[in-house]
This record gives structure tokens, C-alpha cells and sequence, in this order.
């Protein structure tokens, strides 16, 4: 992924290619695994113990009760032991067994509720052909020879033989759906929804296998009418079944994360080797639950990877980097300072927001270019700020300002203008008649790293389409529907398909990651679409994917605190960058790299973890433990997640200090 950046002369953390974080194609997967699977079940095997080891953590959690609170849960992403291919251990079967520990903390917070195994609890297996289909009948088998009741209803005419005669002759339960058997134990046709909606009377535990990386797209219509029954039981942690999903939850677009049809939700999803783009991609990524990756011994791709999602650990390892406790010699300007123009006559809160935001994530001064009413709202709010532009290391742009406000307006164009540089091949001049972008060649940038959020992103459209481009170093920060409105904006700029085929809101939510990636190869630069997830596109990158929080953080002006946490992140990294280069960019806040351009890995991780810092933050205002991403705490306000920004930032430090898994 490249060496240094440009931005900050940290090193790269080695989860840049981490598959545990990291998703490939599957068709990618399946041919760096294709050599060693061939002709052996023993990866099948290690996969399915792997799936009966989280079965049994679920099911020791107790019987489901609809609403209760869920136990603590640590990383939404987790590595499981490595199952050995060779041999894995085989599940005792004693009730007596005591529980040998294999996972992460995570696993250990409120997975061990009760001793031994429980005996007859019910478990529903639902299963497809192909591997997962097997590693469902397999892990059921396991499960019944640990006390569990497991009864398996098939999705297809051809299930794999030997997994499913060995789980009937551990005592599984087979219900055919399109399946037929000689067995009078069988079932075939409609008992098989007569045994789904028996176990939904019961509750219990349920294995999603009908489909893997192999399929792609809706599910069939026999799948589908199989879980309808328990669609309909609600949502996580709102109905009498838990579901663990087998490698990905079934029905959802594999490399894409899109969701064409019904989809069982999963409390947790147990996947093989490495991610795959429906675990870290909306839509999908808000039905897999908890991701644990269990490494088999499978080769990952040796590719670039597609997405991927940074751990809590990376983000405060690299936070702590970027924005480090002051030493003995640093001051306000050695810190970050954040140029803001925010907030307007109509919108002066914002300001104050986007302000406290960047002061509280760590910048050591805010300078403030606003109206005089805004001025004086931010100064009684945060007397600290400094009203006056000014030398700055990073740009906040457009927090509460109407681009219709037209004298307004043309203050942040004179911002923004020269922080663009010239598209190639796009002429020489603006529609005034002036060479507004950076022409030279090699330059990367006018000025500082910008964000660029709210009024100023319709100002953007503007300047692209007088064929200026922005760099790397521009963070845009849509939520859907100005994600929408840029692309339409955009789109006179070519006549791709993408353009002609045109964008609304609904769009960019069924399509993020097609949406974020289109973005940023329109305009150039690194793009944060807003959501549950957040998405982070850079050129010729991998995307990002950072959870945001509770859903009490979606208020008015969490984006505005978001904005300035962003600028005081990439502040603070240039001011570093500046200090360990004295001389080399000494008194100009611009990125110099003896003509060459910028590598976007550091202005990822910049806003990833300006991105998780504000999370945090949310989840520490709405008082949900650990922030977790679960349901719980209480209504928040968007300067609660000002507020809360430090004690975040300790626990990052925290999560830093502690190991990632």
C-alpha cells in the first residue's frame, strides 16, 4: 500500500494488509485457497468446530429473553484461535466439561455465563449446498454430541453427503426442503416451514449456512420462504433466537455489501481466513453482528485488498502518534492550529459546534473567520477560539453556511479556490478568466489539508466544474443525500454510465460503497460518506469502514463536531510532519515531497480515527459501556459528544496500550 506519507512521516501499522481487518474478492479468496482445499475435508472440519465453539459460547449466555440487556461486547471485530486443519480438537461431549477459553476478551465478556454444556438446548440448522451448507451439517453434528437438540432444514437438492450423514448419525434432526430420503426420519416440502416455526415456539440458537461466497445476490425463493418465519420474529436482541451467520450472512452482496432481498440478521458471524466486503460494507455490514475471523491456515490474497476496517487498537495507536501528549517544548502552534469558517447569520450554532469539537479532539488553537453575530456566540460558548484568520495547518470548510448567502458564499470560494489544483487536460482557465487552481506540475496542493463539509461541498461542485480537481488531502464529508446531490452536480463533468444512470439519496444508501468510490475518483479526493458506517474512499485505496457509534449520536450537529475533530487530527499530524522536518515546510502548513505525490494512506488513517475518536465520544456521552455498538444508553446532544471527546481519547490510549485482538 505504499511506503510514507506525505502527510506524516509515520510508518504504516501492519494491519494494512491484516486479513483478520482486511476483505478481498472472493474470487480472489477462493483462488489463494483452491490449492490447499482440494481433495481434503480437514479445512471443512476445522471450520465447523470453529462454528460449534462460538454455537456453545452463545447458547451459555442462558435461554433468549426478548429486550434483555446484552452482555458487554468488546471489538466488533476479533480473531478466534487458529483451528488447527491438521487436527482440530474435538468438542467434549461430557456435561461436565469445563470450558477451555480460546477467543479474545471479547469472547470472555459474558460468553461463560453458567458451567458445562447445556444439555437440549435447541439449535436450527439452515442449510444450503456447498461448503457452508457442510459446515453447518458438521458443526450442528458437533453440537448434538454436546447435549444440543439440532434439527437442519435444507435449502437444496444436494447437500454434501457426508457432512449431512454425519450429522444424522450424531442425532441431527434433517427436515428436507426440495431434499428427499429414503430415511422416514426425513421430512420434505412445507414440514420443513412446519419446523422452523416449532423452533421459533421453543427459541434457541440458529446457524445461517444457506449460502457462501460462492452465491451472490437474493435469495432463492425456497431459502427465502425458510427464513421468513424468523425475519419476522424482529430484530437482535428483540426476539427469542440468536443467529450466528457462517461465513457471511446469507442473501447479502459478497464484494458489495448490497441487499437485494430478505436477509436473517445475525448476532454474530463467524468467517474463514479473512473478511469479506458484506462484513465491513453497508447495508449488509448492519446485519452481521459481532465478526469473528477464525485463520484456518488459508493463504489470504496477495493482492490489494478491497475494504478494510481498522481496529480500535490501530486507530489510538495512530491517534496517539498524530496528536501526542505535549512535551516540554510544544506549544499552541507545535499542537495544530484549525483554520474554521463555519457557521452563518442562519446557522451561527454551527460554529460553536465544529469549534468544540476541534478544541476538545486535541488542536492547540482554533482560528475563527465568521460573522460578527457567529463570533460572539462561539467566543461566549469558547472564549479560547481566536476570531481572526491565520496561518493554519489544516482547513475546516462549510459547517453552517448557505451557500445562498452570497456574500458568505464567496468567502469560502476565495478559501477554497487556491487549495484546488488544475485537472488535467481540463484548460487553463476558470469561467472568470483567472487560473484559480494550482498548475504547476508536481504541486500537491495550494494550501493545507481542508475539510470540506456541508455548504462548502455545493461551492466545490462549482469550482470541479471550472475545471479544478481537488487532491488527497481535501477530506469531503457528505452524508447520503449531498453525497447524492454532488454526484448529480457532478455528473456533467463525463458521460459514464455511472453518471448517466444518475443518483438520489435512496441510491447512495442501497449503493455506499459504489456511491463513495465514485466521488472520489470524480473529484479527486479522499471522500467520508456519513453513516452507521462510515465509508472513507481514497484513489486508487482501499476503502475504509469505521462503525459511528449509538444511533443517539444521529442529532442535529454531530456532523459539525465530526468536522472539527477531523481538522484537528490532520493538524495535528502536519504540525508534527513540520516539527521532525524543521526547515523542509517551515512557516507554509503545505505538504512538500521533492515532487512526489501524495500517497493517501496517512489522510485515511487521519480521518479514521478522527472518525472512531467521535464514536467514542458518543457512545461515552449516551453512557453505553465500552462503546459498545449495541442498544442502551440514553438521548445525547451534539456538544455531549464535544464534551466527552477527552475521555474518549483516554480510552483509544487505552485500547493503544492494549493488545488489538
Amino acid at each position: 500500500m505504499g511506503g510514507v506519507s506525505d502527510l506524516n512521516d509515520f510508518p504504516r501499522s501492519d494491519d494494512v494488509t491484516d486479513p483478520t481487518i482486511c476483505a478481498w474478492p472472493v474470487q480472489e479468496i477462493a483462488a489463494a485457497e483452491a490449492p490447499l482445499t482440494a481433495g481434503t475435508d480437514r479445512y471443512m472440519r476445522a471450520a465447523a468446530h470453529a462454528v460449534a465453539r462460538a454455537a456453545l459460547r452463545e447458547l451459555r449466555q442462558g435461554p433468549i429473553v426478548p429486550g434483555a440487556a446484552a452482555p458487554p461486547a468488546g471489538s466488533a471485530y476479533a480473531p478466534l484461535a487458529p483451528a488447527s486443519p491438521a487436527g482440530p480438537p474435538v468438542l467434549p461431549v461430557s456435561p461436565s466439561s469445563p470450558v477451555t477459553p480460546t477467543g479474545t476478551p471479547a469472547d470472555r465478556g459474558g460468553a461463560y455465563v453458567s458451567p458445562g454444556w447445556i444439555a437440549g438446548a435447541p439449535v436450527l440448522l439452515l442449510v444450503g449446498g456447498g461448503h457452508n451448507g457442510a459446515d453447518t451439517l458438521l458443526a450442528g453434528g458437533l453440537l448434538a454430541r454436546s447435549g444440543c437438540a439440532v434439527s437442519a432444514v435444507l435449502a437444496t437438492e444436494h447437500p454434501h453427503p457426508v457432512a449431512l450423514e454425519e450429522a444424522r448419525s450424531h442425532g441431527v434432526t434433517v427436515y428436507g426442503a426440495g431434499y428427499r430420503s429414503d430415511s422416514a426420519d426425513d421430512r420434505s416440502g412445507t414440514e420443513a416451514i412446519v419446523a422452523v416455526e416449532a423452533f421459533l415456539a421453543r427459541g434457541g440458537l440458529v446457524l445461517d449456512g444457506l449460502t457462501g461466497i460462492g452465491a451472490d445476490g437474493p435469495l432463492r425463493p425456497d431459502a427465502a420462504a425458510l427464513i421468513a418465519p424468523l425475519v419476522a420474529a424482529g430484530e437482535p436482541g428483540r426476539r427469542p433466537l440468536r443467529v450466528i451467520a457462517v461465513d457471511l450472512p446469507s442473501g447479502t452482496g459478497v464484494d458489495d455489501g448490497t441487499i437485494g432481498g430478505p436477509v436473517l440478521a445475525a448476532d454474530r458471524t463467524i468467517t474463514f481466513t479473512c473478511l469479506k466486503g458484506c462484513l465491513c460494507l453497508p447495508p449488509a455490514r448492519h446485519l452481521c453482528g459481532a465478526v469473528e475471523v477464525v485463520p484456518l491456515g488459508l493463504p489470504a490474497p496477495a493482492s490489494r485488498p478491497i475494504a478494510r476496517r481498522p481496529v480500535d487498537g490501530g486507530l489510538g495507536d495512530y491517534l496517539i502518534r498524530a496528536l501526542p501528549e505535549p512535551g516540554t517544548d510544544d506549544h499552541k502552534y507545535t499542537r495544530g492550529v484549525v483554520g474554521l469558517w463555519a457557521g452563518s447569520e442562519t446557522y451561527p450554532g454551527a460554529a460553536v459546534l465544529t469549534a468544540s469539537g476541534a478544541v476538545r479532539a486535541g488542536a492547540g488553537m482554533v482560528r475563527l473567520a465568521a460573522p460578527r453575530r457567529v463570533e460572539d456566540l462561539v467566543l461566549a460558548a469558547r472564549p479560547e477560539v481566536v476570531p481572526t484568520a491565520g496561518r493554519s495547518q489544516a482547513l475546516v470548510l462549510g459547517p453552517g453556511i448557505d451557500p445562498a448567502d452570497a456574500a458568505r458564499a464567496d468567502e469560502l470560494r476565495a478559501v477554497l479556490r487556491p487549495t484546488l489544483i488544475r485537472a488535467p487536460g481540463r484548460g487553463t482557465e476558470d469561467a472568470d478568466g483567472t487560473d484559480g487552481g494550482n498548475s504547476a506540475a508536481g504541486t500537491t496542493s495550494g494550501g493545507p489539508p481542508a475539510v470540506v463539509d456541508a455548504g462548502a461541498l455545493s461551492i466545490l461542485a462549482e469550482l470541479l466544474a471550472q475545471g479544478l480537481t481537488c487532491t488527497p488531502l481535501h477530506v469531503l464529508t457528505p452524508h447520503a443525500g449531498e453525497a447524492a446531490a454532488l454526484l448529480t452536480a457532478l455528473a456533467v463533468l463525463e458521460t459514464s454510465a455511472e453518471a448517466a444512470h444518475g443518483w438520489n439519496r435512496e441510491r447512495v444508501e442501497a449503493h455506499p460503497a459504489r456511491a463513495v468510490r465514485e466521488l472520489s475518483r470524480l473529484t479527486g479526493g479522499t471522500v467520508l460518506l456519513k453513516g452507521a458506517t462510515t465509508l472513507i474512499a481514497a484513489p486508487d485505496r482501499p476503502l475504509v469502514s469505521v462503525d459511528c457509534g449509538p444511533g443517539w449520536m444521529a442529532t442535529a450537529g454531530s456532523g459539525d463536531v465530526l468536522a472539527g475533530v477531523i481538522g484537528a487530527v490532520l493538524a495535528g499530524a502536519v504540525a508534527r510532519r513540520e516539527r521532525e522536518t524543521a526547515g523542509a515546510v517551515a512557516g507554509k502548513g503545505a505538504l512538500v515531497t521533492s515532487g512526489v505525490g501524495p500517497a493517501p494512506d496517512s489522510v485515511l488513517d487521519s480521518v479514521a480515527a478522527g472518525v472512531r475518536l467521535h464514536a467514542l465520544a458518543g457512545s461515552y456521552a449516551a453512557a453505553i459501556p465500552q462503546a459498545a455498538s449495541g442498544a442502551g444508553g440514553h438521548p445525547i446532544a451534539a456538544l455531549d459528544i464535544a464534551s466527552a471527546l477527552g475521555p474518549a481519547r483516554l480510552g483509544l490510549n487505552w485500547f493503544q496500550a492494549s493488545p488489538h485482538h
